[in-house]
């Protein structure tokens, strides 16, 4: 059952992915997002550094971790790591002449050990929780509150740093945008890129360290850049993309705490384990994360693979139905067509096949073929649209041969590739252009402009739609 604790502790990891999901957004833009991997784990010898220095001095006592004391010597070791990491790496790309993953898995992985290491000498003496600070608990968040109240401080920092975050996003939103998609233009406006970018790799490392109390080091790289990727999915708009960023991160901390409550349960209680009643909920986050992730790949409407291919087979077979109609408008042409409507039947090998048999059918059924047993003919409507394209192709054609040196031979595989994207008004701008020829480069005669493509050009103002170009 759903309790206000359960309430409290999806908030507070909510809370969490959304801070993280706006400096995860331009670290995918920027192409970055193993650096900012690298930053969930390079933070670990600042904020280690910063309580040892900070126990030394009696800045706090051994029990103060959850004080807000400690809180902001942890955000202040972070800030300083954060920075040392981006400036080591850019040093070692630049004095060692390496590329940029080289030199940032050389930095990442010799400030984590070092992270690492300060953990096992002095974890046992200073009390420092490197569960807590590596993996994360986002369950026992409820039992660390603001006071009197029932508020988590988990959520209140979190809260703050999205906060924080979407404040500086709101300030600094045009620096960001610029320096993320033209550093060059941006210099040349006299931004500084460089200061940009200290600035980004500082607002990551305190958003992953008020992040790891929540969701730990380990997975909070999960809510950094899965989130942004999926936005980078489904829409091209930097807005959208900010916006989606923070729904998905939010939604699938809500949901993953959810499927943490009740599918353990569920599954391992009908297999007879009955002990097992819930799993973590981080890591239940980072899984809902991967599946939006999965179905934004397969099924997103500009980029996904699934919708991409549906879209390429849509158009090959529409490709496909204009050769056929293309072949039937040739066969007529070389059998001198007869006066009658219908024009002589003819068989063609590429139609003999089924996915020519499938666009035969569907010609019949749009009005543009008849016949019957494997043989067809042009309609007066099909005969139009096949006239369309073999004008596009022989005017492509004279196109090419008078501006390029090809060879006649090598004209036809070019024209026929460009015929299915060329509209009216294309056409008869390459016909103006060539000064209305009446023959291509083969010595085969140029269709004249249908009456139906006069129609269509009156009716059209201004470019023409893209629905009229491509699928």
């Amino acid at each position: 059952m759903w309790t206000e604790l359960d309430t409290w502790t999806a908030l507070t990891a909510a809370l969490a992915a959304m801070a993280c999901a706006v400096p995860g957004t331009f670290l995918v833009l920027r192409r970055q997002s193993m650096l900012g991997d690298a930053l969930s784990h390079t933070v670990l010898p600042g904020i280690v550094a910063a309580f040892l220095a900070a126990y030394w001095l009696g800045i706090v006592g051994p029990h103060s971790e959850g004080g807000s004391t400690m809180q902001f010597v942890l955000l202040g070791g972070a800030v300083v790591a954060g920075l040392l990491t981006a400036f080591l790496t850019e040093a070692v790309q630049r004095l060692g002449r390496v590329e940029n993953s080289a030199a940032l898995g050389v930095v990442y992985t010799s400030l984590f050990a070092l992270g690492l290491l300060m953990v096992r000498l002095y974890a046992d003496d200073v009390h420092l929780d490197a569960d807590c600070v590596l993996f994360g608990a986002v369950e026992t968040v409820v039992l660390d509150t603001v006071g009197d109240s029932d508020v988590p401080t988990a959520a209140v920092v979190n809260g703050a740093v999205l906060i924080a975050n979407l404040l500086l996003l709101a300030v600094c939103f045009k620096e960001l945008r610029l320096t993320t998609f033209d550093p060059g233009l941006a210099t040349s406006l006299g931004l500084n890129s460089t200061l940009v970018h200290y600035l980004l790799m500082a607002i990551t490392s305190v958003t992953l360290v008020a992040a790891f109390q929540s969701v730990g080091a380990i997975l909070v790289i999960t809510v950094l850049v899965a989130p942004p990727v999926t936005a980078f999915l489904l829409t091209e708009r930097l807005h959208v993309m900010i916006a989606l960023s923070l729904l998905i991160g939010g939604g699938s901390a809500f949901v993953g705490h959810g499927l943490a409550l009740w599918t353990p349960g569920a599954i391992f209680g009908s297999l007879g384990f009955t002990t097992v009643d819930d799993s973590s909920t981080a890591g239940m986050t980072a899984i809902v994360c991967g599946m939006v992730f999965v179905l934004a790949f397969l099924f997103s409407p500009r980029r996904g693979i699934v919708v991409q291919t549906v879209r390429q087979s849509l158009l090959g077979f529409r490709i496909l139905c204009e050769d056929c109609l293309g072949i039937l408008y040739r066969s007529e042409e070389a059998n001198s067509r007869p006066t009658d409507s219908e024009g002589p039947f003819v068989n063609a090998s590429v139609m003999a096949t089924l996915r020519g048999r499938l666009a035969c059918w569907r010609l019949s059924r749009e009005g543009f073929v008849a016949g019957a047993n494997g043989t067809w003919a042009l309609t007066d409507s099909g005969r139009e649209h096949a006239e369309h394209l073999v004008r596009s192709h022989r005017l492509w054609e004279s196109y090419m041969a008078r501006h390029f040196s090809l060879p006649d031979d090598h004209l036809h595989e070019a024209a026929h590739r460009v015929e299915h994207f060329l509209d009216v008004p294309m056409v008869d701008q390459l016909e103006q252009e060539l000064d209305q020829p009446g023959v291509d480069p083969h010595g085969r005669s140029i269709p004249s402009r249908s009456t139906k493509e006069t129609n269509r050009s009156d009716d059209q103002s201004g470019p023409p739609r893209k629905d009229e170009r491509s699928d």
